[in-house]
């Protein structure tokens, strides 16, 4: 389907009501809305989806920028990887060791125990934000 088609496909079912979609058109729209929710989590909050990479592994800047590309389908740029990457080692969330792999030598950053507490900071928020009472019983 062309880019043009899935637009207007797209605009139509945003306006259409609810109870007259078919399942699998609605099902395509909870996709593009899950995929455009990812893709902004992850570009608002880079820093802490990059923390979670390495605690899970540690890696180079070069690999780090393809599993973010591969695992979240957005593009991340040089410029705003290494300039971030650097930040998280200035504030401690990070360390850094070159190393020889494969005949070239690797900046591998590996997550501090600083970083880990971030990201254990984070999931308790998300996870309060989660539990709380729905908005509308507010009003």
């Amino acid at each position: 389907m062309g880019i043009f088609r899935f637009l207007h496909n797209l605009n139509k079912l945003k306006h259409e009501p609810v109870q007259n979609r078919t399942c699998l058109e609605s099902e395509r729209l909870t996709e593009t809305f899950r995929k455009e929710l990812v893709q902004r989590m992850t570009r608002n909050l880079l820093d802490v989806q990059i923390l979670r990479l390495i605690q899970a592994q540690p890696m180079w800047g070069y690999k780090i920028k393809k599993v973010v590309e591969a695992l979240f389908d957005v593009t991340l740029r040089h410029g705003a990887l290494y300039p971030l990457l650097n930040k998280l080692e200035r504030k401690g969330f990070l360390t850094s060791e070159k190393q020889k792999q494969e005949g070239r030598t690797r900046k591998v950053y590996t997550i501090t125990r600083k970083g880990k507490q971030y990201i254990e900071t984070y999931n308790s928020l998300l996870k309060e934000q989660i539990q709380k009472q729905d908005i509308k019983s507010i009003a």
